[in-house]
Protein backbone atom coordinates (compact mmCIF):
# COMPACT_ATOMS: atom_id res chain seq x y z
CA UNK A 1 0.00 0.00 0.00
CA UNK A 2 1.16 3.32 -1.00
CA UNK A 3 1.33 5.74 2.18
CA UNK A 4 0.72 9.68 1.37
CA UNK A 5 3.76 11.59 2.69
CA UNK A 6 1.67 13.32 5.01
CA UNK A 7 0.93 9.53 6.76
CA UNK A 8 4.52 8.52 6.75
CA UNK A 9 6.79 9.11 9.34
CA UNK A 10 10.66 8.57 8.64
CA UNK A 11 12.98 7.22 10.55
CA UNK A 12 16.97 5.99 10.75
CA UNK A 13 17.04 2.53 11.03
CA UNK A 14 18.52 3.27 14.88
CA UNK A 15 15.09 5.01 15.60
CA UNK A 16 13.36 2.31 14.26
CA UNK A 17 14.97 -0.36 16.01
CA UNK A 18 15.02 2.04 18.92
CA UNK A 19 11.34 1.77 18.92
CA UNK A 20 10.71 -1.33 17.98
CA UNK A 21 11.98 -2.86 21.06
CA UNK A 22 10.29 -0.34 23.29
CA UNK A 23 7.51 -1.65 21.79
CA UNK A 24 8.58 -5.54 22.02
CA UNK A 25 9.16 -4.49 25.80
CA UNK A 26 6.05 -2.80 26.35
CA UNK A 27 3.56 -5.84 24.56
CA UNK A 28 5.92 -8.72 26.63
CA UNK A 29 7.82 -8.16 30.10
CA UNK A 30 6.28 -4.92 31.22
CA UNK A 31 2.69 -6.45 30.73
CA UNK A 32 3.60 -9.27 32.81
CA UNK A 33 5.20 -7.24 35.78
CA UNK A 34 1.95 -4.53 35.47
CA UNK A 35 -0.30 -7.35 35.73
CA UNK A 36 1.67 -8.94 38.78
CA UNK A 37 1.54 -5.57 40.09
CA UNK A 38 -2.10 -5.04 39.93
CA UNK A 39 -2.65 -8.66 41.22
CA UNK A 40 -0.90 -7.79 44.34
CA UNK A 41 -2.41 -4.43 45.02
CA UNK A 42 -5.78 -6.57 44.43
CA UNK A 43 -4.97 -9.36 47.28
CA UNK A 44 -4.45 -6.14 49.99
CA UNK A 45 -8.64 -6.13 50.15
CA UNK A 46 -10.38 -3.53 49.38
CA UNK A 47 -10.38 -1.80 45.91
CA UNK A 48 -11.66 1.49 46.78
CA UNK A 49 -9.14 2.85 49.23
CA UNK A 50 -6.09 0.95 47.20
CA UNK A 51 -3.70 3.75 46.39
CA UNK A 52 -1.23 0.69 44.85
CA UNK A 53 -4.23 -0.98 43.27
CA UNK A 54 -5.39 2.56 41.14
CA UNK A 55 -1.37 3.62 41.08
CA UNK A 56 -0.72 0.32 38.86
CA UNK A 57 -3.94 0.59 37.09
CA UNK A 58 -3.15 3.84 35.90
CA UNK A 59 0.28 2.78 34.98
CA UNK A 60 -1.19 0.09 33.16
CA UNK A 61 -3.22 2.79 31.00
CA UNK A 62 -0.60 4.66 30.21
CA UNK A 63 1.71 2.01 29.19
CA UNK A 64 -1.42 0.51 26.51
CA UNK A 65 -1.50 4.13 25.16
CA UNK A 66 2.22 4.11 24.61
CA UNK A 67 1.61 0.88 22.52
CA UNK A 68 -0.93 1.77 20.83
CA UNK A 69 1.20 5.28 19.82
CA UNK A 70 4.10 2.72 18.78
CA UNK A 71 1.93 0.12 16.72
CA UNK A 72 0.83 2.90 14.85
CA UNK A 73 3.96 4.98 14.48
CA UNK A 74 5.53 2.03 13.22
CA UNK A 75 2.92 0.90 10.96
CA UNK A 76 3.58 4.00 8.60
CA UNK A 77 7.12 4.36 9.35
CA UNK A 78 9.49 4.59 6.46
CA UNK A 79 13.27 3.66 7.23
CA UNK A 80 15.49 5.53 5.60
CA UNK A 81 16.74 9.12 4.27
CA UNK A 82 14.10 11.57 4.62
CA UNK A 83 13.59 13.33 1.13
CA UNK A 84 16.26 15.20 -0.50
CA UNK A 85 13.97 17.42 -2.70
CA UNK A 86 15.16 21.06 -1.18
CA UNK A 87 12.88 24.01 -1.91
CA UNK A 88 9.57 21.11 -1.52
CA UNK A 89 8.21 21.06 2.51
CA UNK A 90 7.91 17.46 3.04
CA UNK A 91 8.14 15.22 6.63
CA UNK A 92 11.83 15.02 7.16
CA UNK A 93 12.57 18.66 5.98
CA UNK A 94 13.64 22.41 8.03
CA UNK A 95 10.95 25.09 6.89
CA UNK A 96 11.26 28.29 7.35
CA UNK A 97 7.74 30.30 7.09
CA UNK A 98 6.98 34.02 7.17
CA UNK A 99 3.27 35.13 8.64
CA UNK A 100 1.30 36.47 6.49
CA UNK A 101 4.33 37.21 3.95
CA UNK A 102 6.31 39.46 6.51
CA UNK A 103 9.55 38.31 5.90
CA UNK A 104 10.90 40.21 9.45
CA UNK A 105 8.12 37.59 11.03
CA UNK A 106 9.69 34.17 10.70
CA UNK A 107 9.57 30.66 12.48
CA UNK A 108 12.01 28.01 11.19
CA UNK A 109 10.80 23.79 11.88
CA UNK A 110 11.46 20.35 11.70
CA UNK A 111 8.50 18.97 9.84
CA UNK A 112 8.37 15.59 11.68
CA UNK A 113 7.03 13.62 14.39
CA UNK A 114 7.45 13.81 18.20
CA UNK A 115 10.19 10.89 17.89
CA UNK A 116 12.62 13.41 16.02
CA UNK A 117 12.09 15.72 18.63
CA UNK A 118 15.20 17.63 19.59
CA UNK A 119 16.52 20.59 21.18
CA UNK A 120 18.37 21.95 18.19
CA UNK A 121 14.94 23.04 16.49
CA UNK A 122 11.76 23.14 16.97
CA UNK A 123 9.32 19.93 15.82
CA UNK A 124 5.86 20.47 13.87
CA UNK A 125 3.48 17.11 13.20
CA UNK A 126 2.73 16.59 9.54
CA UNK A 127 -0.58 16.77 11.28
CA UNK A 128 -1.03 19.72 12.94
CA UNK A 129 -2.84 22.49 11.92
CA UNK A 130 0.39 24.49 9.91
CA UNK A 131 2.32 21.43 9.27
CA UNK A 132 -0.48 20.20 7.15
CA UNK A 133 -0.77 23.64 5.74
CA UNK A 134 2.44 24.05 4.40
CA UNK A 135 3.21 19.95 3.80
CA UNK A 136 3.64 19.73 -0.10
CA UNK A 137 3.86 23.67 -0.74
CA UNK A 138 6.94 25.12 -2.71
CA UNK A 139 9.17 27.93 -1.60
CA UNK A 140 7.72 31.05 -2.27
CA UNK A 141 4.26 29.40 -2.05
CA UNK A 142 1.77 31.01 0.44
CA UNK A 143 -0.06 28.06 2.92
CA UNK A 144 -3.10 28.82 5.16
CA UNK A 145 -4.23 26.89 7.87
CA UNK A 146 -6.84 26.73 10.67
CA UNK A 147 -5.79 28.22 13.71
CA UNK A 148 -7.68 26.35 17.11
CA UNK A 149 -9.97 29.73 17.23
CA UNK A 150 -11.57 28.86 14.21
CA UNK A 151 -9.76 31.86 12.25
CA UNK A 152 -7.81 31.42 9.01
CA UNK A 153 -3.71 31.93 9.12
CA UNK A 154 -1.56 32.57 6.49
CA UNK A 155 2.36 31.91 5.60
CA UNK A 156 4.47 32.11 2.76
CA UNK A 157 7.14 28.94 3.04
CA UNK A 158 10.86 30.73 2.77
CA UNK A 159 12.61 28.14 2.88
CA UNK A 160 12.61 24.11 2.90
CA UNK A 161 15.68 21.72 3.06
CA UNK A 162 16.54 18.30 4.36
CA UNK A 163 17.39 17.66 8.26
CA UNK A 164 20.81 16.97 8.98
CA UNK A 165 20.14 16.52 12.65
Amino acid sequence: MTQTSENVTWLTQEAYNQLKAELEYLSGPARTEIAAKIAAAREEGDLRENGGYHAAKEEQGKMELRVRQLTQLLEHAKVGEAPTDAGVVAPGMVVTIAFDGDEDDTLTFLLASREYASADVETYSPQSPLGSGVNGKKVGEDARYELPNGKMASVRVLDAKPYQG
